[in-house]
């Protein structure tokens, strides 16, 4: 969830269903030599960049090195966007402000940081959440 303090009113979003609305495009990348599809984010979406939000969902165990880096997933392993077919708005990075303990896969997390929209670099994922903090396990 997300929570935005609005003349002193608390607003719940739901992230997973603000990732959702983000359209995708073919977009020719010059060094690959190839197409892939790019997001287009929303202006809501846009306006939540460097804003603290909230993310529940599933530890993903891909081999990234260190542990202050994980995917975190909407789904379990068996159905995420890199092994059942949801697609790439279902999980976001996230970079913790410090080294965390080993997580198991498919343990659910609950996680806050400063969302980070990538629209270029292929080396990583669509949706970041940086300078993140574990919230419960």
């Amino acid at each position: 969830m997300i929570t935005l303090q609005l003349f002193g009113q608390e607003k719940k979003i739901d992230g997973w269903l603000e990732f959702a609305k983000t359209k995708f495009e073919a977009k020719y990348n010059e060094k690959q030599g190839e197409y892939f599809m790019l997001p287009v984010f929303s202006a809501d979406l846009k306006g939540l960049v460097g804003k603290e939000i909230s993310l529940e969902g599933y530890y993903l165990p891909i081999d990234i090195e260190g542990n202050a880096y994980i995917i975190l997933s909407k789904f379990p392993f068996s159905q995420c966007f890199f092994c059942g077919g949801a697609g790439p708005e279902s999980i976001a990075e996230v970079v913790f402000k410090s080294s965390q303990s080993k997580f198991e896969a498919d343990q659910y997390l609950r996680v806050k940081g400063k969302l980070k929209l990538n629209d270029k670099d292929l080396e990583h994922g669509n949706f970041i959440l940086e300078e993140s903090v574990l919230v419960s396990k």
